[in-house]
């Protein structure tokens, strides 16, 4: 088989998006905090781009100025000592200078008792985080003892797991070919792990965890002797919620069973997650939602009100339009002033396309706004979009990341876009309504003889929703971390 490069021509048809396009997408789908570091990322790549802003007063012409150099002919008198002739020199060199402060794009350098936003910036920032890992070799390089049992210390804390558990097996982590230490050392060394804080971190099992909290509780040995016994001897019918058979194995009421399990409630069974834990990410409304008078009932505005006006600088400008400048210097400026125009329509597109996707949410979920969850409807983002005209991609990019501050709280806007169910007078209702109802028939239950899922079902049939298939509940019902009916029963 001959292998040739031969010239070949076809018609084909591509679809390419435009850099604009692009832009334009990624200014959409970025949400109010991020939207301002990249406008000042604009700022500081682009010399034509500035900031607008209003003049606190008129400012004052040439010839308002009572000190303003005359425009005439520079004329030396050689008959004279020239003093007023070096005066005006000076004088029209200081105002040289002062046009081009004024005039200049970019900020001017900054001196020792001035403040950097970047460098005060990096000075509050948060320090990083400590893993669980760093936590505990920290404290292990601490303990008092032996070189052996020191490295058997840090092999287990290699396998200790992000909720604290030893993940292994302790007979795994020898082998007498390549380890420095021996079983018993591991075994002293495990010992030592699991009285490094946080307190239960080392442990095998719950059980175990559970064991080692209880044993460094303070308030005497005897304080939770009770609650020892119950977590050794019957921890796993405690978590089938098997009372009555623990109330007979124990010769004790249920009374005092449930006086011990809530004693238990306050001990971790996941110590580890204590340390390292990620931080909640700071959330800031892009929308605002109120009450008022309109034909709607609220008002829809953006909370932009730290966002900076932008525009082009106006001697760049001039620059780029004057032919006596360098051709190289013009096309460098007419492509900034090209892409400061792009970036600022697609600022303002933002602005309107969440305005109208906004305004449109608040038709449709008015009852929400006014009454709470339980009237959330079903909302696709197919509806918006044709009412809106965009595309639905288009809506999909302008909620992403976004919230919105309501009269309900704070929430995501993209949690207004929800399939559903039907109500009994075929309304759509959103699954977040039915999740909403379906709580609220769980926390009015009788705990002495709690509700089936298909009881559940029925309850929601009766509070006015279209009828819903066992597994549904039971899908929700684990969706929101709802025990089964056998686990709910309070003894």
């Amino acid at each position: 088989m001959k292998l040739s490069i031969t010239p070949q021509m076809r018609m084909e048809q591509k679809m390419k998006l435009a850099p604009r396009m692009i832009q334009a997408m990624e200014i959409l789908q970025l949400p109010m905090l991020a939207l301002q570091e990249r406008i000042e990322q604009e700022i500081n790549d682009n010399p034509v781009l500035e900031v607008s802003e209003e003049a606190e007063g008129p400012r004052e012409t040439a010839e308002e100025t009572p000190d303003a150099v005359d425009e005439k002919d520079l004329v030396v008198q050689e008959d004279e000592n020239k003093a007023e002739d070096f005066e005006r020199l000076e004088s029209v060199d200081d105002d040289f200078r002062e046009y081009l402060t004024r005039a200049a794009p970019m900020p001017s350098r900054r001196y020792d008792d001035d403040t950097d936003s970047k460098l005060d910036a990096m000075q509050n920032a948060a320090a990083p985080q400590c893993s669980l890992r760093d936590y505990l070799l920290e404290q292990w390089g601490l303990v008092s003892t032996t070189e052996a049992v020191r490295s058997a210390g840090r092999a287990i804390i290699d396998y200790i797991d992000n909720r604290g558990y030893l993940s292994v097996q302790l007979e795994q982590l020898y082998n007498k070919d390549k380890s420095d230490f021996t079983p018993d050392d591991l075994t002293e060394a495990l010992r030592l792990v699991q009285q490094l804080e946080p307190t239960g971190v080392g442990a095998r099992d719950v059980k175990e965890c559970l064991l080692i909290q209880l044993a460094s509780a303070g308030g005497g040995p005897d304080e939770y002797r009770f609650e020892k016994e119950l977590v050794s001897q019957h921890l796993s019918e405690l978590l089938e919620n098997k009372l009555p058979e623990i109330a007979k194995g124990m010769n004790c009421s249920i009374d005092r069973l449930n006086e011990a399990i809530k004693r238990l409630a306050k001990f971790d069974i996941s110590p580890g997650l204590t340390i390292g834990q990620d931080r909640n990410q700071v959330v800031r409304a892009d929308i605002i939602i109120e009450p008022d008078d309109s034909t709607l009932g609220y008002s829809v505005r953006l909370a932009d009100g730290g966002m900076p006006e932008l525009r082009i600088n106006s001697t760049y400008a001039k620059m780029a339009m004057n032919k006596g400048m360098d051709e190289e210097t013009r096309k460098f400026l007419r492509n900034h002033i090209r892409s400061a125009q792009w970036i600022m329509e697609a600022i303002e597109q933002r602005r309107q396309t969440l305005l109208k996707v906004a305004r449109t949410v608040v038709e449709h979920q008015k009852e929400f706004f006014e009454k709470g969850q339980l009237y959330l409807k079903a909302l696709p983002m197919s509806k918006v979009a044709g009412e809106v005209g965009v595309h639905v991609a288009t809506v999909s990019r302008a909620v992403a990341g976004k919230y919105v501050q309501s009269p309900q709280g704070i929430l995501p806007l993209r949690g207004f876009f929800t399939g559903g169910a039907e109500d009994g007078n075929g309304n759509g209702v959103s699954w977040d309504a039915v999740k909403a109802k379906l709580q609220q028939i769980v926390d009015e239950e009788d705990k002495s003889d709690p509700l089936n899922d298909d009881e559940l079902a029925k309850k929601l049939v009766e509070a006015g929703f279209a009828k819903i298939a066992r597994r549904t509940v039971a899908k929700y019902r684990g969706l929101m971390n709802i025990p089964a009916a056998k686990y709910r029963r309070k003894f």
